[in-house]
């Protein structure tokens, strides 16, 4: 999970638990709906301004909102962490579930070989 994603989905949470549609958002924090509705569904990044114009519209603190995004991405690494072991069987060479490696080349062209030789 991106963190894009992680906000999106808080910012959405919170919007519905005052009651107040997309468009409400949208006028009320100057922000366009178009844009609103990408960063939600976590496909833009919101940039710092944006995430403190959106918490004071939505009467919470940075701290808070940060808080909760931390709180989601927690919760949905847990779930990652546990997709294997639940529904990974027979996934791996040996049964146990999705392996990944990460490489961290020291030139970016050989990036591209180390992945497709995994």
């Amino acid at each position: 999970m991106l963190l894009r994603h992680a906000i999106g989905a808080v910012l959405r949470r919170m919007r519905l638990e005052r009651g107040k549609t997309l468009r409400e958002l949208s006028e009320s924090s100057r922000i366009s709906l178009p844009y609103l509705s990408e960063v939600e569904r976590g496909r833009k990044e919101a940039s710092s301004e944006i995430l403190a114009t959106l918490c004071r519209v939505l009467d919470v603190s940075e701290r808070e909102l940060l808080a909760r995004v931390s709180a989601e991405y927690a919760a949905v690494g847990a779930a990652v962490l546990e997709f294997p072991r639940s529904v990974g069987a027979g996934f791996g060479a040996s049964g146990d579930g999705v392996h990944a490696r990460s490489v961290a080349p020291a030139h970016p062209e050989t990036h591209t070989a180390q992945l497709l030789a995994a």
